[in-house]
């Protein structure tokens, strides 16, 4: 009885959080970032204000969570987030990855799929920020080396959306492109939720029996060096730096839920 009214508490508590979470993107877009649009600013500057705003946004959001029941956290080494120009790569199993990972790190930059613009309560924070839009091509990879020499965190999943569960890792190039082409070390974050959920494919009110817990454990930076034979050339550096970041994210993966 006890655990059906907790998983029913979670549910409403859900509920609660989704909304506020669209509430607050809707209300950013229509008051907070048009009023910040009149202000005689460079772009560069607001959009460094824009995005601290998202990045305190989303720490209040994990707090929510946190607090009314949703989720359980353990951030590990938070520290090595405190910097600038951070190529920032991590496993994806939920939904609420990237919040966790904003939340974390000051001058946040991210790759978005271009259909945000699109949708009445991701379009503000998108266009507002300037985040990198995944049209494809070289221009992507571009604007992500010159976010990151700008001194922005730039933060990629390469698996380009959730991890299906009990499914072997497909990573995409685009991190490894940027970190060959950049000269970029990487930073991998290993995020580990159990019992899984809001993964791909799966309705927000599908709660699971006990409360998630989400350890975000951010491990020391990689160079490419370290993963990629010297003066490989740079289509087949990116080619083994993929395979390498996809054995390295399923063996961590792995080892964490042992």
């Amino acid at each position: 009885m006890v655990e059906r009214l907790d998983r029913a508490w979670r549910v409403c508590a859900t509920g609660f959080c989704f909304s506020s979470f669209g509430i607050g993107g809707l209300l950013l877009r229509v008051l907070v970032f048009p009023l910040l649009m009149l202000l005689p600013w460079t772009d560069a500057r607001r959009q460094r204000v824009c995005r601290a705003l998202i990045h305190h946004a989303f720490r209040l959001f994990v707090w929510i969570m946190h607090v009314v029941g949703v989720i359980r956290y353990e951030v590990r080494h938070a520290e090595r987030l405190q910097r600038g120009g951070l190529l920032i790569v991590a496993n994806h199993p939920s939904l609420i990855d990237v919040v966790f990972l904003m939340a974390l790190t000051r001058r946040a930059d991210c790759v978005v799929k271009s259909a945000l613009t699109r949708n009445p309560f991701t379009r503000g924070p998108v266009l507002a920020t300037g985040w990198v839009r995944n049209d494809g091509g070289a221009a992507m990879v571009d604007d992500c080396i010159d976010s990151l020499r700008a001194g922005n965190n730039l933060i990629i999943f390469p698996e380009g959306t959730r991890t299906r569960p009990g499914q072997p890792l497909q990573l995409q190039r685009g991190a490894a492109n940027v970190a060959v082409r950049g000269g970029f070390a990487l930073t991998p974050v290993v995020i580990h939720c159990v019992p899984p959920t809001l993964t791909k494919g799966e309705k927000w009110y599908h709660v699971p029996v006990r409360r998630p817990r989400f350890v975000i454990d951010v491990r020391p930076d990689v160079p490419v060096s370290e993963w990629v034979p010297e003066g490989t050339e740079d289509a087949l550096a990116v080619r083994h730096l993929t395979q390498a970041l996809c054995n390295f994210f399923s063996r961590e993966i792995r080892r964490d839920g042992a």
